[in-house]
């Protein structure tokens, strides 16, 4: 993730002031709402003015002093901490402190100032707060019922650490108080699940070593409220004059997008399992169908020509109009029982039930005489034994490709090749066509194709989709050995 993006997450969430400013002019590039809000001006008003002119006179002079002082750093540093006095549009003034770190967005210099607007609760406060120049975090006794949390953090060359900044929504993001992570930055760690506790080490360390954007996902514990929060952490490195790192963003609440996950994850896999469920029940239907048409249908059609043949003989030898008849009564029985085979096979070829290999080198020689497109099967081992439903589903994946080929393709050639490991059986179908897009594939009415992937998900398997147009196209299917299949009465367990 880009350092800009989520630096437009802040600009749009956050309660805080926030100044995006450039480093070489020191003008306004980006402001949050906040922003925006307190000073009752929109946002193409502050664009473009020095940040200097939102402070009060008595306030301007020493603004300017602090920008231009970071600017004058050669090196990233700690932030620098300064009070002013902002003016609104509408004349009144209010006192804020700030914090200014210099950096860089997208390789361009730029100051970031995170300001918290003070409310003291008398006038002596506001003039003692405004004649310091130390930078101090309020002791903030109400809770913000904020989602996320602006924060700073340091790993010193020891490996301890420690939290210079943190806003207010400490207290209701991780259910303590500011002033105890101060005292106990060790607290922090604690609240992580132990189960999520490496990765949190290990994204950190590789933060700092590749000095890329620090971003982790993982679920603490907040005590007060007795309940698993999921959040996550985005921020990027600095590397300090003494070695240390510094590491400058956001923490964010993402319990209900965790769970609306988990929830899509569980409805998918529920899906799928009806998925699979209605698919074992059609492949039962058409075994059923074919073999009603193959045995009942089929020997009814083959009786009526043992009987015909039988009529056919005993016609009067003068009656030659009732041999014609006879003779195409006879031609459309034939027809009728191979149209009745050739729908037996196609519902359910019974050479399926002589195994995977048998039965795909059928469907190659099927399609060579239907489509006139030669088509070569080749199999690492003579037998393959698979359970009904895996042979079931790369025998539909086939049969469907076969078909896409020989409607779309244009292909001049065709091969199936069909593998197996220890772990695993694998099907290519590959052409020398048209090859299929991502687009036709993302087509709403593209139901052939989902089904080929359904089936395999189904399986826990997997398939892609390989094109270079007229040269080689290949569709892989790769399907586990398991014993562990769609079950329409058991739960599937959903990973946290």
């Amino acid at each position: 993730m880009r350092d800009s993006q989520w630096f437009n997450a802040l600009l749009q969430t956050s309660f805080d002031e926030i100044y995006i400013i450039d480093g070489q002019t020191s003008r306004i590039l980006h402001a949050s709402k906040s922003a925006c809000a307190n000073l009752q001006r929109p946002f193409d008003e502050l664009r473009g003015l020095p940040f200097s002119t939102l402070a009060a006179s008595s306030s301007e002079t020493q603004l300017e002093h602090c920008l231009h002082s970071l600017n004058k750093r050669t090196r990233n540093k700690e932030p620098l901490g300064f009070s002013a006095v902002f003016v609104r549009k509408n004349g009144t003034a209010y006192p804020i402190l700030f914090r200014l770190q210099k950096c860089k967005i997208n390789q361009i210099p730029t100051i970031i100032a995170v300001g918290q607007p003070q409310i003291p609760r008398k006038k002596e406060d506001a003039d003692a707060q405004h004649a310091s120049n130390a930078f101090k975090i309020p002791d903030l006794q109400s809770e913000n019922d904020t989602p996320w949390l602006v924060y700073q953090i340091i790993q010193k060359n020891d490996g301890s650490i420690s939290f210079p900044y943190l806003s207010n929504g400490c207290k209701h993001l991780l259910g303590i108080t500011q002033n105890q992570l101060y005292a106990n930055p060790d607290l922090f760690l604690s609240l992580i699940l132990p189960q999520d506790r490496d990765s949190y080490i290990e994204s950190m360390a590789d933060s700092a070593i590749y000095m890329k954007s620090w971003n982790w996902e993982g679920r603490i514990w907040v005590d007060s409220i007795k309940e698993i929060r999921w959040i996550n952490l985005l921020a990027t490195p600095f590397q300090l004059n003494d070695g240390s790192m510094q590491w400058e963003g956001i923490m964010t609440n993402i319990t209900q997008n965790k769970q609306d996950e988990m929830e899509i994850k569980l409805s998918r896999t529920r899906l799928a399992e009806l998925s699979a469920h209605i698919e074992e029940v059609k492949e039962r239907e058409r075994t059923q169908i074919s073999r009603e048409i193959h045995d009942d249908l089929g020997g009814n059609l083959t009786a009526i020509k043992m009987a015909l043949a039988l009529l056919t003989k005993r016609l009067p030898k003068n009656r030659p109009e009732l041999s014609e008849k006879a003779e195409y009564l006879d031609q459309l029985v034939d027809r009728t029982i191979e149209a009745a085979h050739r729908i037996s096979s196609n519902m359910r070829p019974s050479i399926l039930d002589i195994g995977i290999v048998a039965a795909l080198e059928w469907q190659a020689g099927e399609f060579t005489r239907q489509s006139g497109i030669p088509c070569h099967f080749e199999s690492t081992a003579p037998e393959i034994q698979l359970q009904p439903a895996q042979s079931t589903a790369l025998f539909r994946i086939a049969q469907e490709a076969l078909t896409n080929i020989a409607r779309h393709a244009e292909a001049s050639k065709v091969s199936i090749e069909l593998t197996t490991s220890r772990s695993h059986v694998q099907l290519k179908i590959t052409d020398n066509g048209k090859g299929i897009s991502v687009a036709d594939r993302m087509k709403p009415q593209s139901f052939g194709i989902r089904g080929m992937i359904e089936r395999a998900h189904a399986l826990a398997g997997k398939i892609s989709f390989d094109s270079v147009p007229k040269k080689r196209n290949t569709i892989t299917v790769v399907i586990p050995f398991t014993d562990l299949f769609f079950n329409p009465e058991i739960s599937l367990p959903v990973k946290n």
